[in-house]
């Protein structure tokens, strides 16, 4: 399933490919304060990015590169991964890279347009998931803010900053499904 292109106010959103292949997205993977929360990253090269790239181009996975649109500037990545079709479910991921652009609703824009095209008639997801670090505080306040539930807590379930977090398993339902 090859993502679609996907226009917003702000930002765009377009497949990930070896096109976004750059140091910049290298030194967003190994920036502590980007990565501290990440099950990814600080030991990233070009040729680990671009090994990886090219899994997502081959495996054709809902996978997104968020592009400022006033400049297509590349600021991070959206993904909805692992999908589950027979149970209806898709794993939602995030990540902006460039700190520069925190706190501007970036974010909030590709995760509203990205859960809007995952529960539309092309997609038609009953329900979206994510797992998010406890101590992630500014992650937790955007899912809530976006509708997300929490639905449980794997307690001391992983090793972050040298110590075992708690993570939180949140979901979004679609209303237009009978599935909530």
């Amino acid at each position: 399933m090859h993502p679609p292109i996907i226009y917003s106010e702000k930002i765009y959103l377009k497949a990930l490919s070896l096109e976004h292949l750059s140091q910049q997205y290298v030194d967003w993977l190994n920036n502590p304060n980007v990565n501290r929360y990440l099950e990814s990253g600080g030991d990233y090269t070009l040729e680990k990015l671009e090994v990886f790239l090219k899994s997502v181009e081959q495996n054709q996975i809902l996978f997104w590169a968020i592009h400022l649109v006033e400049n297509n500037k590349h600021i991070g990545n959206i993904k909805i991964d692992p999908i589950n079709l027979r149970h209806g479910y898709g794993e939602y991921g995030i990540l902006l890279g460039d700190h520069t652009e925190w706190g501007k609703g970036y974010a909030r824009e590709a995760s509203e347009r990205v859960i809007e095209y995952c529960f539309s008639a092309s997609l038609n997801i009953r329900k979206v998931v994510l797992g998010v670090v406890a101590k992630n505080t500014s992650a937790v306040a955007l899912y809530q803010k976006l509708g997300f539930i929490t639905e449980g807590i794997y307690h001391n379930h992983g090793l972050y900053n040298s110590e075992y977090c708690d993570i939180i398993r949140m979901a979004l339902f679609n209303k237009n499904t009978n599935a909530v």
